[in-house]
């Protein structure tokens, strides 16, 4: 889920690993760690059954096909006898395209030379020695990629992914109902609970409460909970450099206050705690609620059904990054090298990222979001009369891109950053349970959520 952007799907936590074998999985992911970083050439193996192809593995692509397009004008530029890309696919939801990718690159059952990985997953794959370090010739003009986007992909301090598409928080609301929202500097969950407050004393027709989210037990409870301990907290960091364990009770206890705050009945739709993304998007268009917490991804279709009466604005305290970012596995042989990173370089290049961004997915590139900035890269799509090059944005789409989403992916936050982040994200979801019953003690909560926390971190 990148939280859950767009195509990446509803991520259901794999199982969390035993106590029994963490500090085996512990000492693995040590040693390959230092592995990846003595080793320059990748281990050996079955010979590349696609020496002339460069393998692309993604999930599935929910705009009008933009990444497989990205990769025609790719290989269009190759000419006859070029190495060429080809995109694959996978099946299933995040979860699932990550344990696929693992199986596949951990058994050679399946060759990727491309992969395209959640944020929260470089530090997995990096740490097991399953993607290698990119050198600086992998990004095109570094600078223009927006600072918070960019450092998921690091780990250890090296450079093991390039951005491909980033996902944000965002809060959409009725303008019929509200008026304009000022959300300016400082905004924060009292200057929203104040508006809810003014609603419910309205009701408006079929209105049950004031805000929707998604806080059933999978990842978009992570995400929420992660932007309620960050916005409580300011600088708050669940782990290290190194995906250490270093919040403190105190910080967790305050965090559980404001996510318990956030998320009482008084505010937030009591449907929200079995929702996913899908499920709050269908309840705040059927007017249930005045304001909803969701992706980028919902804007063109809650644009649609509200025309001028759909507002966006910046999630009140602190939003977390979701997104993908492309790495070239261990499995790539020395005479492709050299082209993958060139493909990676194009695929991730200011242009590809106006394309992405006129798509429907988040930039990850500052220059992207120029009003004048428009994508050449790809061909029209089928059943289209001119290139998107050439099809102009509304004045809305640009206040949306520049005023909304770009600022908001500039402060955002990451979650915990781990090669454990399966583990961790497992244990929040857990332990946070209980917070959603009114009889529970939200200081008993953060106390069990700081001893697991201890326990399942090194």
């Amino acid at each position: 889920m990148g939280g859950r952007g767009r195509g990446e799907g509803r991520w259901r936590v794999p199982p969390r690993v035993p106590r029994s074998v963490r500090p085996l999985l512990a000492g693995f992911l040590a040693f390959a760690a230092l592995a990846a970083c003595t080793e320059s050439a990748p281990p050996a193996g079955p010979v590349d059954p696609e020496p002339d192809t460069i393998v692309v593995a993604s999930g599935r692509d929910v705009t009008d096909g933009i990444r497989q397009r990205l990769i025609d004008a790719w290989n269009a530029r190759q000419g006859a006898g070029g190495v060429k890309a080809r995109l694959v696919e996978l099946p299933g939801s995040a979860d699932q395209q990550r344990s696929q990718l693992l199986g596949a690159l951990q058994s050679g059952s399946a060759h990727y030379d491309v992969v395209n990985l959640d944020v929260t997953w470089v530090p997995e794959f990096a740490a097991a020695g399953l993607v290698r370090r990119l050198p600086e010739e992998a990004v095109s003009e570094a600078g223009d990629l927006i600072g918070t986007v960019d450092g998921t992909s690091f780990w250890g301090g090296e450079r093991y992914a390039v951005p491909f598409n980033s996902d944000v928080g965002l809060l959409y609301y009725r303008r019929d109902q509200v008026g304009e929202l000022k959300a300016g500097a400082g905004w924060g969950w009292d200057e929203l609970a104040a508006v809810i407050d003014g609603l419910s004393r309205k009701s408006p027709p079929g209105w049950k409460a004031g805000w929707t989210t998604q806080l059933a037990p999978y990842e978009g409870r992570t995400v929420n909970a992660v932007e309620a301990f960050a916005s409580a907290v300011e600088g708050l960091r669940i782990t290290d450099e190194r995906g250490r364990y270093q919040a403190t009770e105190e910080q967790l206890a305050s965090g559980v206050a404001e996510l318990r705050r956030r998320t009482t009945s008084a505010y937030v739709l009591g449907d929200a705690y079995t929702s996913n993304e899908d499920d709050s998007l269908s309840d705040f268009t059927q007017g249930r609620t005045s304001f909803l917490r969701n992706w980028p991804y919902a804007y063109p279709s809650l644009r649609s059904a509200f025309k001028d009466d759909l507002g966006v604005a910046p999630l009140p305290g602190k939003a977390v990054l979701g997104g993908q970012n492309l790495a070239m596995t261990r499995s790539v042989s020395e005479e492709k090298a050299d082209k993958t990173v060139e493909l990676i370089r194009f695929l991730t290049d200011a242009d590809s990222e106006r394309c992405l961004l006129q798509a429907g997915f988040a930039a990850t590139r500052e220059s992207a979001y120029g009003e004048a900035a428009r994508c050449t890269h790809v061909a029209p799509s089928a059943g289209r009369h001119t290139a998107e090059s050439a099809v102009p944005w509304t004045a809305d789409q640009v206040r949306f891109s520049r005023d909304i989403l770009l600022p908001a992916l500039r402060t955002a936050v990451q979650r915990p950053r781990t090669p454990l982040y399966g583990a961790v994200t497992q244990t929040l979801i857990d332990k946070l349970s209980p917070l959603f019953d009114p009889r529970a003690d939200p200081s008993g909560v953060a106390e069990a959520l700081h001893e697991a926390l201890g326990e399942e971190l090194p």
